[in-house]
């Protein structure tokens, strides 16, 4: 059974939340984006797992629709992804759309006790619970979101947290600028992490990039980097293959089946942060590029979505800026 995708409206209003979270339409002539704002009251994004500066919830570019929703509702007793029937029921903090970034690696969370903070970047301070080890999926007291600012116009959104933690020693000025390129089906995303606390901040960065293309099923999908991939956890061959420099699906995903698997072979150049995922039957690709060396990567689908997910090293000492961007080019294939 194939799934159908709701729209973003609705699985806002199946799960209660705010029916209109606050939002932002950045545009020029080949594409035009909307860029969910932080709010801690009626914000889109509510969760401790994802970086809440500026989710991408939809794409409209090259004649085709990226993003929107792929899950049917928001359950705070499921885990992660959770299957009744024909819905795709997602946990709290797995409830993002489009391009989401997470800081993998809490800040202090290893020498805080039960009870002690510590921080999510992009999120805020969080309080750690009687849990042994750190998980996404744990439920977590934000118990200060830190001060966000918001600058927006029509070709831009600029989101600012700056967070200070004199418990942990932690302290940051975080901004996240995503923009329109001139004339171009392109988004910009530049980031800036300055570390304003006594302790230096290091962790592991990825972006889970929810990929829907014009509210199609996975399937068709054709992953291509520009290194020969060598994976550490091959896809199942039921349903995807590598073949030298790409990933490539063999049929449409259904039901409970999901495809995973890792794209390593990368080197240490960030020319190797370049993905393009192709939905041959949509005839639409998305081009990303990044220019931070990568640590990692891997892909993760079900039947509604399907994501590649590129990591990179953050580290600042106290005093220094740490600076990254991402380049999304949205196009259509040849017919």
């Amino acid at each position: 059974m194939l799934f159908t995708l709701l729209s973003l409206s609705a699985a806002i209003a199946v799960d209660g939340l705010a029916a209109s979270p606050p939002e932002a339409i950045i545009s020029n002539s080949e594409i035009r984006a909307k860029i969910y704002l932080p709010d801690a009251v009626s914000g889109f994004y509510k969760g401790t797992r994802f970086d809440w500066s500026g989710i991408i919830g939809e794409v409209d570019a090259a004649g085709h629709h990226f993003y929107g929703s792929w899950f049917s509702s928001v359950d705070p007793a499921v885990r992660d992804v959770s299957y009744k029937d024909d819905q795709i029921i997602v946990g709290v903090p797995t409830s993002a759309v489009g391009p989401a970034e997470e800081f993998q690696t809490p800040l202090g969370y290893e020498t805080a006790k039960a009870g002690d903070t510590f921080i999510k970047i992009g999120v805020g301070i969080l309080k750690r619970g009687e849990d042994t080890r750190y998980a996404f999926s744990n439920v977590y007291e934000i118990v200060d979101h830190g001060k966000w600012s918001k600058k927006v116009s029509g070709k831009s959104v600029e989101v600012t947290q700056e967070l200070s933690d004199p418990a942990s020693g932690y302290a940051y000025v975080y901004t996240k600028t995503t923009r329109v390129a001139a004339d171009q089906p392109q988004l910009m995303i530049e980031h800036r992490l300055k570390n304003t606390g006594k302790l230096p901040i290091k962790s592991l960065l990825y972006n889970h990039n929810f990929t829907v293309f014009d509210h199609l099923p996975t399937g068709d999908i054709v992953v291509k980097v520009p290194y020969e991939i060598k994976s550490t956890r091959p896809p199942d061959a039921k349903f995807a293959r590598i073949d030298g420099k790409e990933l490539a699906y063999v049929r449409v995903l259904q039901d409970q089946e999901r495809v995973a698997g890792g794209l390593q072979g990368f080197g240490s150049d960030a020319s190797d942060y370049d993905f393009r995922i192709e939905n041959q039957k949509a005839g639409a690709g998305i081009r990303i590029q990044g220019d931070r060396p990568l640590q990692n990567a891997s892909l993760w689908s079900i039947r509604s979505v399907v994501a590649v997910e590129p990591f990179i090293q953050i580290a600042a000492e106290p005093g220094q800026e740490f600076a990254w961007k991402y380049v999304y080019t949205y196009y259509a294939l040849p017919k």
